[in-house]
């Protein structure tokens, strides 16, 4: 199949092996990242991969790694996992694109300097180095602008990366550490004995096991689903262009309003319309809607629901299903939704009036995504108390890219037991299940 998007190329392992202390459901960054610390500390580790390492959102998101903006939960998380970036090319020994460019955020009016100086005491109480510009120093820092700016927040140690290099490199690092990765692998489910984790069901056969991670992105509800774990998650899908014949414009992730850019490695620009993705109505949205309700009353601006296909598409999907039946994991290997063409060419739009050098932009290539968001969009990374040996990292709700080296670490970290990156408490997966909490 062909993608939307150019993804380096990645070989699985022909032969399934027969056990590993942890099986990791799904390859994107977390799964990646997770594998990569467990290799290192001498863990046996597998990872299953329907499709192709980093196909879905690891590789579709905007390659900003960000602290700035987060929710404060994530905060401490996000911190560590910019310093674990910082190491990544040499970690791996690959180029993962990650450069420390700082990133800034435009402020227009007062709503953008009352929401980013807000935000700017919360990031402050933790000791992140953001600072509040006005509107002369922010037009300093990003010279090019067509003016109209009354100030920005900045945040130094703020990072970009690129999507389509670091999974896969990443992966590769796992490798060598002693991780084995399959490729075109579907996970069917998951075995218990005496209600522990024993094994994990794969198309093309089992592997025993004592621990099994689900960092199994959009997919993460459906798989848990059938082993009776209701796991609250959603799908959100985001659009960006890649654009080219660009000068003169920084190096340095930009975001306003109703524009995002950044630069990427080849010179060319990604770029989006930011505060407009799009929630399908699907069954779940129904099932789930008590719970989103909060969180969409609060962001309905940046939102568009749409009614369609994907309704029907979910409505006919199998929820349940026996481990030796097909399943939709090997039915659509990489999620490739079309793009909002039209959110791409009114982001240019956008960016034109306020930095007029990308009037002359020229659109090489467009894709969408889909992100996993939790009803108050932080992540679950968590063990699952109801079900010994059973983890769950998912629901990054388009926060993942960013910190996924720091959530592939504290997830390890569960896993082994040990001391924690950071303090789990906020990713523990009673905040949104109480009754999973509950030990079997």
């Amino acid at each position: 199949m062909s993608l939307s998007i150019p993804v380096s190329p990645f070989q699985g392992d022909a032969e399934l092996p027969a056990h590993a202390d942890v099986v990791v459901i799904g390859g994107g960054i977390i799964g990646i990242n997770t594998a990569l610390t467990l290799a290192e500390r001498g863990v046996s580790v597998a990872v299953v991969e329907k499709g192709v390492i980093g196909g879905e959102q690891s590789a579709r998101n905007w390659g900003w790694t960000r602290q700035m903006g987060r929710d404060p939960a994530e905060i401490p998380l996000t911190m560590a996992s910019l310093r674990l970036w910082s190491q990544m090319n040499e970690r791996t020994g690959e180029e993962t694109g990650w450069r420390r460019t700082g990133i800034t955020y435009l402020c227009y009016n007062k709503r953008d300097m009352d929401i980013w100086g807000g935000w700017y005491e919360k990031g402050k109480a933790y000791g992140l180095n953001s600072e509040m510009l006005t509107g002369p120093q922010t037009e300093a820092l990003l010279p090019g602008s067509s003016g109209g700016l009354i100030g920005g927040l900045h945040t130094p140690s703020d990072g970009r990366a690129e999507p389509a290099l670091a999974t896969v490199a990443m992966a590769n690092a796992a490798r060598r550490a002693g991780a084995h990765i399959m490729t075109q692998c579907a996970a069917r489910g998951v075995e218990r004995s005496a209600g522990k984790i024993s094994a994990v069901v794969t198309e093309r056969g089992r592997i025993t096991c004592s621990s099994v991670v689900l960092a199994g992105g959009i997919w993460s509800r459906l798989f848990a689903g059938n082993m009776g774990i209701d796991f609250p998650q959603l799908k959100v899908m985001g659009t960006v262009a890649r654009v080219t014949g660009i000068e003169g414009i920084s190096d340095m992730p930009v975001g306003a309003g109703d524009f995002a850019y950044r630069k990427r490695l080849d010179g060319d620009y990604s770029v989006a319309l930011r505060n407009a993705n799009i929630a399908n109505i699907v069954p779940d949205s129904f099932r789930l809607f008590a719970e989103y309700m909060p969180s969409f009353i609060q962001t309905w601006r940046e939102i568009k629901l749409r009614v369609g296909k994907p309704f029907v598409d979910e409505l006919v999907m199998p929820r349940r299903w026996q481990l030796d039946e097909k399943t939709a994991f090997e039915a659509i290997r990489t999620l490739d939704p079309l793009p909002t063409k039209s959110f791409n060419r009114k982001a240019l739009a956008n960016l034109a009036r306020a930095y007029p050098a990308f009037a002359k932009a020229r659109v090489v290539n467009e894709w969408a995504g889909m992100m996993d968001v939790t009803p108050d969009a932080v992540p679950v990374i968590s063990n699952v108390p109801s079900t010994p040996g059973f983890f769950i990292a998912s629901g990054f709700s388009g926060h993942g890219f960013g910190i996924g080296p720091g959530a592939g670490h504290l997830m390890a970290d569960i896993v082994m037991g040990g001391d924690t990156l950071v303090d789990p408490a906020p990713f523990h997966i009673s905040r949104l299940r109480p009754k999973l909490a509950i030990a079997a």
